[in-house]
Order: structure tokens, then sequence, then C-alpha cells
């Protein structure tokens, strides 16, 4: 998808910034947004489909076929409205196609019809936040994870709803019990980065993301948040190779451009300057 003045590609998304709504400066707001995409969206990771419907992955598909497959899961929805998977696929689709408040609407019938059902209760808790409902996110989040043996992606899941609250040190603690159970988790790590990346400590998110990158399971939008965060030191040129591994020409231009709009909006250049 190309840029269009007030957002930048990461992954398969584009990340539209909504400054007005947010109250955010800026550059938070667009790490915000990176961060709310690796472990709260459907855009680059989740499987849209069952076996059952075709296997099909929305994930960079082009725009008709992305909603000629949204147009079959909602048949498949509206035939059978209490298939749990197709609960889960739909809602994950509604989610990548920004249709946040349709999304929640699903899953709170899901999790209605399977009580205390911890996958349902994290989609319902991705949703929420998805919709700016950072409370109530917080609320079924915290129902979904068993304190005695607790799931990391839920974790993970809660660490970038406080994120997207402002509760950034919170935030790392959860993406830090995430990591005592699954450590070689490449999401946790860049989750943990952007979350550093918010506070301005670059140098610490620029180490958690190159960890991340290393590891099994990152993908392309993992690899274009450390573009970002590199960019946004100023060291301009291995920003633009990283993200010329990931996306065409035209769209590296366009993240370049705007990395560069951030700093000076943020009169960034001295430090970057005084540091280079």
């Amino acid at each position: 998808m190309l840029w269009r003045g007030s957002g930048i590609v990461i992954g398969n998304c584009f990340v539209l910034l909504r400054l007005v709504q947010t109250n955010l400066n800026p550059l938070r707001a667009l790490l915000l947004a990176g961060a709310a995409a690796l472990a709260l969206s459907a855009c680059a990771s989740n499987p849209m489909t069952t076996g059952s419907i075709g296997g099909t992955d929305l994930a960079g598909q082009p725009l008709d076929k992305k909603q000629a497959a949204l147009a079959q899961l909602a048949a498949h929805y509206k035939k059978d409205p209490g298939n749990r998977a197709t609960i889960i696929y739909y809602a994950a689709a509604l989610r990548a196609n920004g249709q946040n408040e349709q999304a929640v609407a699903v899953l709170e019938d899901g999790v209605a019809r399977f009580k205390g059902d911890p996958e349902l209760l994290v989609g319902f808790a991705k949703a929420l936040s998805a919709a700016g409902r950072f409370d109530q996110a917080l609320n079924v989040i915290d129902s979904a994870i068993n304190p005695a043996s607790p799931d990391w992606n839920a974790l993970m899941v809660k660490g970038a709803i406080l994120d997207q609250s402002g509760r950034n040190t919170e935030a790392r603690e959860m993406y830090r019990q995430a990591l005592k159970i699954a450590p070689d988790q490449a999401s946790i790590h860049a989750n943990l980065g952007l979350s550093y990346s918010m506070t301005n400590e670059l140098d610490k998110a620029e180490a958690e993301l190159r960890m991340a990158v290393k590891m099994r399971g990152a993908n392309s939008q993992v690899r274009q948040n450390l573009a970002l965060i590199i960019g946004l030191q100023g060291r301009f040129d291995e920003s633009r190779a990283l993200f010329a591994a990931e996306l065409p020409p035209d769209q590296v231009e366009a993240n370049m451009a705007y990395i560069r709009a951030l700093l000076t909006q943020q009169n960034r250049w001295d430090l970057i300057n005084k540091e280079g």
C-alpha cells in the first residue's frame, strides 16, 4: 500500500496517524502504531481463514482478493455464527480491514458463546484495543491470563495495550514476563524495542529489534521497524537499505521522507548531529 501523507508503511500494514484523536506528538504516535501493529494487528501474520474455507491468507493480497476473502468469511459467519474458528478468523480479518467495532461485536458474541475461552478472550482484547477501548481491553486480557500458567502471547498483548495507554514501564514488565516463557519469540523483543522507542530510548530500542530480526519468526514488519528506529537516529543510508530489502522504491522513499519530516517536527537534528 502506498504512503499517503500522514502515515508510514510498516509490514503489510499502512499505519495512519490520527493525531487529533490520540493527542500524541507525531513521533510517539508513529511508534505506538508500530507496537500495536506487532501485537494487535491482523495485517502481517494472522491466518485469515480456516482450511475449510480454503486456507487463504489476507496479508499481502491485492485489494480485490482481500475483499473477496473477507466476503467469503462474512458468508461463513452468517451461515454459522456459532463456529468458533470462523469467529476468530472473521474478527481478525475485520481488524485487518479496519473494521474494528464490527470485530468487537463479533468477538463479544463469541465470548458469550464460549465462556472463558482464552483464545477468544485474547482476540476480544485485541479488537477492543484496536478500537481504542483500552480500559475494557485490559479487563478482558486480564481475564484471559492464568496467573499460575500465563500464556506468553496474552502477556505480550497486555504489554501492547499498556504501551498504547502510555504505561510504558508496566508494558515492559509484561514483555519481560513473556520473554521468561518464550525467550526466542521475535515479536516480544520487537514490541519491547518499540516500547523503548516511545520514551526516546532509541539505543535500547535498536538493540531489542536487532535481536528480534535474527530470530525465527521475524517478519518483514519487524525488519521495517528496525529500519524505522535506525532512521530516527539519523542513519539514513542504513535505514534506506533496510527498507529497500522489504518494499518497492516508491514506498522506501516515502518512508524516508516521512522520517525526515518527523525529525524536523521533533527538532532532533541538532541532537543527531551532536551524536554523529
